[in-house]
């Protein structure tokens, strides 16, 4: 996840059309609004648009985003969630595999920033949706966007080859 370091890229500009499915479990108000407002200010500065998706829980934001990416038409996703520890061990079941089904989406070619909130208590929930302070939501916007525009440049530069060719392609030789 992007974020929380002082290497910050350039937010990059679309001027194309751009849109960002912000899919959010809204489990805890007070951090989800701010998660929003942060993820959705983020989105906007590139000039894209955004459209949110709540679902009950952390868990079921990979289901989402894989349904939505199916059947809507969005350039990429911002997931958005708090998870903070309880006494038990499904505080370890949900941080696990929500991480690990964004990143296998993201392994098949989805543009997503991960800004699910993983915390031992409320006040570092709190220190990470404030945009003045950490800010995990405005970061994962931030990745999402980056990724978008990786993305589109390198279909850009599809055809026009990436990285190194063999000697007889580099001077205009057929491939047989």
């Amino acid at each position: 996840m992007a974020g929380h370091s002082d290497n910050t890229l350039t937010l990059p500009q679309f001027d194309e059309p751009t849109k960002v499915g912000i899919v959010i479990a809204p489990y805890y108000t007070a951090i989800s609004e701010a998660q929003l407002a942060s993820a959705r200010a983020k989105i906007e500065a590139t000039g894209a648009t955004h459209e949110t998706i709540e679902v009950p829980g952390s868990l079921e934001i990979p289901t989402a985003i894989g349904i939505a990416n199916r059947l809507g038409e969005y350039d990429g996703f911002v997931a958005l969630g708090c998870v903070i520890r309880g006494r038990t061990s499904h505080y370890d079941v949900v941080v696990d595999q929500s991480a690990n089904g964004i990143m296998l989406l993201g392994l098949q070619g989805l543009c997503i920033g991960n800004g699910i909130i993983t915390v031992e208590d409320k006040a570092q929930a709190e220190e990470r949706a404030d945009a003045k302070r950490l800010d995990t939501a405005g970061a994962a916007a931030e990745a999402a966007v980056h990724l978008i525009a990786l993305a589109r440049g390198l279909k850009a530069k599809q055809g026009k080859g990436i990285g190194f060719a063999p000697s007889h392609l580099a001077k205009g030789g057929e491939t047989v």
